[in-house]
């Protein structure tokens, strides 16, 4: 239910069209002005770093944002979650997207003509995301960013507070969907603690209301908040959806949360630890999955990051896992170099050749076969089918990049009706 456009330009070329000089950078955790605005960007961009922030005057943003989207060199694209996995799916001629999110003008011209948008969806004015690149080098002032990244703040109140949750259910009764996907939980970080948990409240009442017979699959996105992660785990959303789709930042986050396996790691060095991810991803099942004793619809994991993916389910529920981690996996490479076939003289492997499955039992250790490159294993009733990724040595466009992997995988899944 998130949806907005996404307006992609330099950051140094904005500041200069706004006429804001370079300054001294200082990081401020939410926007209200111009000066804060140049500040903070400033602050991210000494470090070469990514952040997102929210801009809280919303007339400043609606000025600031026309000037990005009528920039010459500014580029507009399709963004949030929910609607970059439906013009992913919209891409199979044979498939029909319902959409609920804050569509207005340019992002319903910009969505594929599979997406359908109920006339309630449909809203005025377009919530705009800027997202401001900067390259490693890049000068603006005294201020050299080591590295490139980019710098993201919006003024956006309706994905935030996930009003068009309701619509989007009560539009499926027509619909007839074999297959409902949910994100933009993530969005809700910007609401007040009380506000927030009402409104969760309100989504899980929402999606307890979705017939039980249609998959569910929920996208989850980067977040800060321990507790809030903690009740959508725990006592609220994870029970009522069939899959969830995460990456390592998020995965780390839920078992920090949730004092998990392998919760003391702080971060990931280099490419995320198999056997560690394995441990979570088996952890999260066992414990808030289905089991003859416990309530819960959850069966199915995709987990994806940068040099392999590992779809993880519970035994009986799910069927091709083999092909859907690998159409993910060809999803990253051919999205991430903009080709429509794998360029073998565009990628690279990064994935561990050889690795253990677990670090917290017996494990097995697993050599790569490039003749076979989905590998199984097996854990208690529990099924892993990890893959390499060909990764792309120059990536044209990251954005979006997790939710085509997840929206493929879910393309090539089976599930299996209980």
């Amino acid at each position: 239910v998130n949806a907005c456009v996404d307006v992609v330009l330099s950051g140094v070329k904005l500041l200069e069209a706004l006429g804001l000089e370079p300054t001294e950078g200082r990081n401020h955790a939410v926007l209200s002005s111009g000066q804060d605005l140049r500040e903070a960007f400033a602050h991210f961009m000494e470090r070469g770093a990514a952040a997102e922030r929210f801009f809280s005057d919303a007339e400043a943003f609606q000025a600031i944002a026309r000037t990005a989207s009528e920039h010459p060199a500014a580029q507009l694209y399709v963004g949030g979650n929910a609607a970059l996995i439906g013009q992913k799916l919209a891409t199979n001629p044979d498939l029909k997207i319902l959409l609920c999110g804050p569509v207005g003008p340019k992002l319903h011209e910009l969505l594929d003509d599979n997406v359908v948008v109920p006339p309630e969806s449909m809203q005025e004015r377009d919530e705009f995301h800027l997202i401001l690149e900067y390259q490693a080098g890049e000068q603006w002032g005294r201020v050299r960013a080591p590295a490139a990244n980019r710098f993201i703040f919006s003024h956006d109140l309706s994905n935030g507070a996930l009003n068009m949750l309701e619509v989007f259910v009560s539009s499926l009764d027509e619909f007839q969907p074999d297959l409902v996907v949910l994100s933009g939980l993530h969005m809700m970080e910007g609401q007040s603690k009380e506000m927030r948990q009402r409104r969760l409240m309100e989504a899980v009442a929402s999606i307890s209301d979705i017939p039980t017979d249609i998959p569910i699959h929920l996208e989850l996105a980067s977040m800060t908040d321990q507790d809030f992660m903690s009740n959508i785990m725990h006592q609220q959303v994870f029970p009522l959806v069939n899959s969830i789709g995460l990456n390592e930042q998020e995965l780390l986050f839920l078992t920090q949360s949730a004092s998990g396996p392998h919760a003391s790691l702080a971060s990931w060095s280099g490419v995320p630890d198999v056997g560690v991810v394995s441990d979570i991803l088996f952890w999260i099942l066992k414990e808030h999955g289905k089991t003859a004793e416990r309530a819960s619809d959850l069966t199915r994991i995709h987990f994806h990051t940068l040099a392999y993916h590992i779809l993880v389910t519970v035994d009986g529920h799910w069927g091709n896992q083999a092909a859907a981690v690998a159409a993910g996996a060809r999803a990253a490479g051919t999205q991430a170099c903009a080709t429509d076939t794998i360029d073998t003289s565009k990628v690279f492997l990064k994935a561990p050749l050889e690795f253990v499955t677990s670090h917290t039992e017996a494990p097995s250790k697993i050599s790569l076969n490039p003749d076979e490159p989905v590998v199984l294993w097996h854990r208690e009733g529990i099924s892993f089918h990890f893959t390499p990724v060909l990764v792309c040595k120059d990536p044209v466009r990251t954005v979006g990049l997790g939710d085509a992997i997840s929206a493929e995988g879910l393309l090539y899944s089976e599930v299996y009706p209980q």
